[in-house]
């Protein structure tokens, strides 16, 4: 196989360690392939793909789709690296509230899963960083959600190291959890 599913403390969050093949001339390596997906436990369909190139210090998120128009992602590193965030949202779960935090880079080439039900978002840790993620869903713009980086009941620890971050005015008047609409989700 290919790839090594690595589970995290939150359930349905996978780290995703796919395997390199390199030689004189450069590298190959799968990034996806369905069927090992399928008996990882990651049994969706993909059906739009997003691609963002971002300068240094670009903080994106935290992002979700309402409920009925919730998006799995996939998501990797081609050039540079984030430190990429999800915030578990699912009302059920004993992990509400709490997130996980994995750094991605074109060298070492993870791809991290998010089921549908959590918020998304990274900080570009280098210039030019390009990163790509496949969705469950398609973007919805009605059903948009989001939540604020900074928010102190989810304690996200970004990696600023003197980084001053860079945000969407959109972003930086995002809710905080606790100001979320029950049901919404």
């Amino acid at each position: 196989m290919p790839f090594n599913f690595i589970k995290t403390k939150i359930e349905g969050l996978t780290i995703i360690e796919p395997r390199k093949f390199p030689d004189g001339r450069g590298f190959f390596m799968e990034t996806y392939k369905r069927t090992d997906f399928v008996n990882a436990g990651i049994d969706l369909d993909f059906v739009q793909d997003n691609h963002s190139c971002s300068s240094k210090g670009v903080l994106r998120g935290l992002h979700f789709q309402n409920k009925g128009f919730e998006q799995g992602k996939l998501v990797r590193v081609t050039r540079g690296s984030v430190w990429d965030v999800a915030v578990d949202l699912r009302k059920e779960s004993t992990t509400y509230g709490e997130w996980i935090g994995v750094e991605l880079t074109e060298e070492n080439g993870r791809l991290f899963y998010l089921p549908p039900g959590f918020a998304h978002g990274f900080l570009t840790l280098s210039d030019n960083t390009h990163f790509l993620y496949k969705c469950t869903a398609e973007y919805a713009p009605n059903a948009e959600g989001g939540l604020r980086w900074n928010d102190a009941d989810i304690g996200v620890d970004w990696p600023l190291n003197g980084i001053m971050p860079i945000f969407s005015d959109k972003d930086l008047e995002l809710p905080f959890l606790r100001e979320l609409k029950l049901g919404s989700l």
